[in-house]
């Protein structure tokens, strides 16, 4: 596992809690970017595959002998409206921290069932760090919060570049063979790469930007990334670090078909 995976994914729960620990009650019903969803929809989501995740890593063949029964449950399971808002965040809390823990607890070389294939605890904690991050951004973008970029969100930059193959694939599109460089600007200056320095082909601007892409909380149009060649050019318009239906390129899109994970490119 990553070093500081499990303490970024800590962090992104407890950043995104002290959102949420002090919202008003009418708060909760704000309407956010995904269509039909509340502020108070969006944790349910959060808290419901937390829950089923905690499962997987607990309970394997459990896990596997219900995944049918939960898949076919998620679209109720985010239904924030059925439960208080304390009792909603408490649950989350408690979700959050146990999967956490057992995350911490799975052998080294262990593959934990999903709802698509198999995957490592290191990719769950990315998966979930990925999740957690984007619904925060549609939390505060409904409170009128400006997206934050935490130390974690180098994970999720990750994910969008071993989802490319992915993303490609999920629009019916050949994978590039060619290799692309990734230079991603942090707030602080600093800079996060990825992929060969001679590559031909790059993708360049600030590593917010980049993520808020790939987990498309923002349209293409709206950021300030560069793509040098045409595969990184097509990359940016499918990018997509989480599975589902694919995305309408550069608009704005929230899948709600099912729990967002990694399917390929497992680390």
């Amino acid at each position: 596992m990553r070093p500081g995976l499990l303490e970024d994914l800590t962090a992104e729960g407890q950043a995104l809690d002290d959102l949420l620990s002090v919202l008003a009650p009418e708060d909760w019903a704000r309407d956010t970017a995904a269509a039909g969803w509340t502020v108070a929809d969006q944790l349910a989501h959060l808290a419901w595959t937390d829950e089923a995740a905690l499962l997987a890593a607990t309970d394997p063949a459990r896990f596997a002998g219900r995944a049918a029964e939960l898949l076919a449950a998620v679209d109720a399971a985010a239904d924030g409206s059925t439960e208080a808002p304390p009792t909603l965040l408490a649950r989350w809390r408690l979700g959050r921290s146990r999967l956490a823990a057992a995350l911490a607890a799975v052998p080294d070389g262990t593959r934990l069932p999903w709802f698509g294939p198999p995957m490592s605890a290191a990719s769950m904690a990315t998966a979930r760090l990925m999740e957690t991050w984007a619904h925060g951004v549609e939390i505060g973008d409904a409170l009128g919060r400006p997206p934050r970029e935490p130390a974690g969100l180098d994970h999720v930059a990750h994910l969008g570049v071993r989802t490319r193959g992915f993303a490609f694939a999920a629009h019916g599109l050949p994978a590039p063979e060619a290799p692309i460089r990734v230079e991603l600007t942090r707030a602080d200056g600093s800079v996060w790469a990825d992929g060969p320095v001679d590559a031909a082909q790059r993708v360049r601007g600030p590593l917010l930007d980049f993520c808020l892409r790939v987990v498309q909380r923002r349209r293409r149009a709206d950021l300030a990334l560069v793509a040098t060649g045409p595969d990184a050019d097509t990359w940016l318009d499918v990018a997509q670090a989480f599975a589902g239906a694919p995305g309408a390129g550069s608009e704005f899109v929230t899948d709600r078909s099912g729990p967002d994970d990694v399917r390929p490119d497992d680390h």
